[in-house]
């Protein structure tokens, strides 16, 4: 293709310069055959008059004595002239005086009478009529025929223009050729670049400059061109890279917005029905318990049912609690030195009632030495509580729990196990996501939020360690590994990772005050059967009153009392000298960081969120004879 250009192009330069050549010269060659025309027309008659002057002269005295053979000898000087054809002399009245050819084989006519002075062209010879004079007097006309050579002339001239014309012509290929050379080559490597270019798209190519005119301004101009065009592909490709980035980041997202609403759409319809379902057992509790009269057996069966549903109930209600934390990033925990062995046995024992209604065997495997974690000791209890409970509720009654704890290096390793339903492929990559259920068929015989194993994982990454699901398939089980770095150094067991037995406890005035008149009934009604001395009030302003009059050794206040709240009912029973060392509990449905915060700064030793166990209080009232220096729990 580009032998095939550079032949196009060569043999147009080669054209032109042809072209330009042949038309000067052409037109050169017409101009010089036109002033050589006129120029020898001109010289022709010049000669002719000049010789014609110098026999009329000469045949003055020839004429005046009447000498015809005078005459005869003077015309006869033309035979010197080669292009002299004849002469004569004629008389005034126009008869032949003497004549003269050039004793050619033609004959020569020559014309009856002389014509008028002047000249005359007939073909390829001339004639000239010219007056003798001698003064005043005509004594006759001269007469000369003469060859007119101008064609002979013209194409001898003609033969030496065209041999000078080949020659130009071939000295004009001879300079093609070598402008050729100095001007293609430059066009031909731009050409052969361009087409690399669009064949490779590799922008990099340059066409080397070899002249300092145009052409090489034309080959710096192409390559700035690549230049800029490479530039602005790269800036093109990298802006459709991060277009194409976006639009996968976008899809991604929509996809994420899209799974998030409908396990959000899931997730509703999984706390209705697990809301529903405790709310029934009680309402018919609550019936049982109105027609059971005497029967102690139906009463307390129906009381456990209650028990029961209302734990299930408070745990959702945590559950969505901590949803909240985590959604809004303040789930946060108070780490500090603790006996991992102490832990794992509270989270036993809060499952444990659960394990045993589900005839499960769960078996214990802990270390025989006290190992020691940085840690919340009441949040990572709950992480060990939700597995196992987990455990639990996904295992057919009857089956095997197993929770084992050893020490690894640096680190402690909890590993939960069970022989229940197991975890597919997918729901293992999924399964520490938020709202995220194993089991969303209707079918189902366990269900739940799907935010407990999302909360044991931020838990568990908050005290620095990690957590993993594995599982052989469905219906082979599966196990929970939990890694959390050791303490730096053995140091006292916080006393809230220790369980407090419920031990006898000394008779207490405490001050209990809450708006929600039968929430404050029922709670002193339990606080009375453990024999303490409780007075109730609906308001702080009350409370403040009460305090000053009965002053309580324990104050249980609600946050949200109206006439005076809380927290500023809780700062004016610190200022009041009587009621300084009073234990302040705070009993409230706010839950939150801030809140228990709050309450620390308003002077509350305890912050705890309703609905509270009555074995939260005991161990409260129990524990170091209600020493204030224990932090909030």
């Amino acid at each position: 293709m580009f032998q095939s250009l550079a032949t196009s192009v060569r043999r147009k330069l080669m054209l032109v310069v042809l072209a330009t050549t042949f038309v000067a010269l052409l037109i050169s060659a017409i101009a010089m055959a036109v002033y050589e025309t006129r120029n020898y027309h001109s010289e022709w008659i010049d000669d002719l008059s000049t010789q014609a002057e110098l026999l009329a002269r000469a045949s003055v005295p020839a004429l005046a004595f009447d000498d015809e053979r005078a005459a005869r000898e003077n015309l006869s000087l033309l035979r010197v002239r080669p292009d002299m054809r004849a002469a004569a002399i004629y008389l005034p009245d126009g008869r032949l005086f003497a004549s003269w050819t050039d004793g050619r084989d033609e004959p020569h006519e020559f014309p009856d009478a002389p014509g008028e002075p002047g000249h005359e062209i007939r073909g390829n010879e001339g004639l000239l009529h010219h007056r003798i004079v001698e003064g005043p007097e005509v004594l006759g006309t001269l007469y000369l025929r003469a060859r007119y050579g101008l064609l002979e002339r013209l194409t001898h001239f003609v033969g030496i223009l065209g041999t000078v014309m080949v020659a130009s012509l071939l000295a004009a290929l001879l300079l093609s050729a070598w402008l050729q050379r100095a001007i293609t080559r430059p066009i031909i490597a731009v050409t052969q670049a361009a087409h690399r270019v669009m064949d490779t798209r590799d922008f990099s190519l340059r066409v080397h400059r070899t002249t300092r005119d145009e052409l090489g301004y034309l080959v710096d101009a192409f390559n700035a061109m690549l230049a800029e065009v490479g530039r602005r592909s790269e800036a093109l490709e990298a802006s459709n890279r991060s277009l194409q980035h976006e639009m996968q980041e976008r899809r991604a997202a929509e996809d994420a917005l899209r799974l998030a609403d409908r396990r959000k759409d899931e997730f509703l319809a999984t706390l209705a029905h697990e809301l529903r379902n405790p709310l029934a057992p009680l309402r018919n509790a609550l019936q049982i318990l109105a027609v059971a009269g005497d029967d102690e057996a139906v009463a307390r069966e129906a009381r456990q049912m209650m028990e029961r549903q209302l734990r299930q109930m408070v745990r959702l209600v945590d559950d969505l609690l901590d949803v909240s934390r985590i959604t809004t990033g303040k789930l946060a925990i108070r780490r500090e030195p603790a006996e991992l062995q102490s832990i794992v046995r509270n989270a036993v024992e809060q499952v444990g009632p659960f394990v045993t209604a589900r005839r499960h065997a769960l078996s214990v495997q802990l270390p025989a030495e006290p190992v020691i974690v940085q840690a919340d000791a009441t949040r990572l209890a709950q992480v060990f509580s939700n597995l196992l409970h987990n455990a639990a509720k996904y295992t057919d009654p009857g089956g095997r729990i197993r929770l084992q704890a050893a020490v690894e290096e640096s680190a402690v390793v909890v590993r939960v196990g069970d022989t229940g339903i197991g975890l597919s492929p997918e729901a293992l990559s999924q399964i520490f996501e938020m709202f995220a259920q194993v089991d969303q068929s209707l079918e189902r015989v366990q269900a739940g939020l799907g935010v407990g194993l999302t909360l044991a994982r931020r838990l568990v990454e908050l005290h620095g360690g990690t957590i993993s699901a594995h599982s052989a398939g469905l219906g082979r089980g599966s196990e929970f590994v939990v890694r959390l770095p050791l303490a730096p150094s053995v140091q006292a067991v916080s006393p809230h990772a220790v369980h407090v037995p419920r031990a006898g406890t000394s008779r207490l005035r405490i001050l209990l005050a809450d708006d929600n008149v039968d929430f404050a009934s029922s709670f002193a009604l339990l606080l009375r059967s453990a024999g303490h001395e409780v007075r109730v009030v609906h308001d702080g302003a009350a409370a403040l009153a009460m305090a000053a009059e009965f002053r309580p050794q324990v104050a249980i206040l609600d946050i949200g009392l109206p006439a005076m709240n809380g927290y500023e009912l809780a700062r004016r029973i610190r200022e009041q000298t009587e009621t300084a060392d009073t234990l302040l509990i705070a009993v409230t449905g706010w839950g939150q960081d801030k809140d228990r915060r709050q309450a620390r700064e308003a002077g509350f030793d305890h912050h705890l969120v309703k609905p509270v166990e009555p074995g939260q209080i005991e161990a409260i009232l129990e524990s170091g004879n209600l020493a204030r220096q224990q932090p909030l729990a």
